[in-house]
């Protein structure tokens, strides 16, 4: 208990999956959590159970892709809690098409979301590390990230665009003491997966070495360690997470 004493997260597509055990994580460990996500119903009750333990969290209606809502989180953050430590980036969408089927409008969200609204959270926010002289980001990328995904080209191209991005960021601000590390889940349990595990868990098992998927909370404690000072000589790393998938 208490290895986020004292420090303010700002945590992405907090209202189900590994958000949502982010912020529970987190606020069990003494942060004082920022859940956003477009799903404000959901996200509400994410609060309020994080709040009926005597957790401290906030929620924020939030569309990733939109700059200006970017600023409103940012803005109304200071404004409760003065400072941000935390920016777990997370918010994301999976996509099952492939090159040869894909429209330039689904390719075009999938980008928005899971590689453009993490580049504006990691722009507004960081500025506001730099004040308090140190930060930690974590950007949720995926394994799709570091190996091919047959049937996800926008998907891996994003999460592997944000395992560069996420260097390059760590690189640029290492002098300020701003940490950016990516994390790289395998297959997770998650609302966004189900609807593939019923025909494609013959295929999952077969690179998955571990005789069982990855539940949210595996990936939390991968998060919460990044987002401590327990990792403080750690950035521009890759914490993969995915149960031997990349081991082979």
């Amino acid at each position: 208990m208490g290895r986020l004493s004292g420090k303010v997260a700002i945590i992405t597509g907090a209202a189900n999956g590994l958000g949502a055990a982010d912020a529970r994580l987190f606020a069990q460990e003494g942060a004082m959590v920022v859940g956003t996500d477009l799903n404000i119903n959901a996200l509400n009750e994410i609060i309020k159970e994080i709040k009926s333990i005597g957790g401290e969290a906030i929620a924020l209606q939030h569309n990733v892709a939109s700059e200006d809502d970017w600023k409103r989180v940012i803005e109304e953050t200071l404004k409760q809690y003065g400072k941000i430590d935390i920016l777990v980036n997370n918010a994301g969408i999976s996509s099952t098409m492939t090159i040869a089927n894909l429209e330039m409008d689904h390719w075009n969200k999938v980008m928005d979301i899971n590689l453009n609204g993490c580049m504006l959270g990691m722009k507004y926010v960081i500025p506001e590390m730099q004040k308090i002289g140190a930060g930690s980001v974590i950007n949720i990328s995926s394994i799709g990230g570091i190996v091919g995904m047959a049937g996800s080209s926008a998907y891996t191209a994003a999460k592997g665009a944000l395992r560069a991005i996420s260097k390059a960021a760590a690189v640029e601000f290492a002098k300020s003491q701003i940490r950016v590390n990516s994390i790289h889940p395998g297959i997770i349990e998650t609302p966004m997966t189900a609807p593939t595990f019923e025909s494609a868990t013959p295929y999952y098992k077969t690179f998955t070495q571990l005789p069982y998927f990855g539940k949210p909370e595996d990936i939390a404690y991968g998060v919460l360690y990044l987002a401590s000072d327990e990792s403080r000589y750690m950035t521009g790393s890759e914490l993969v997470i995915d149960g031997g998938w990349t081991a082979l």
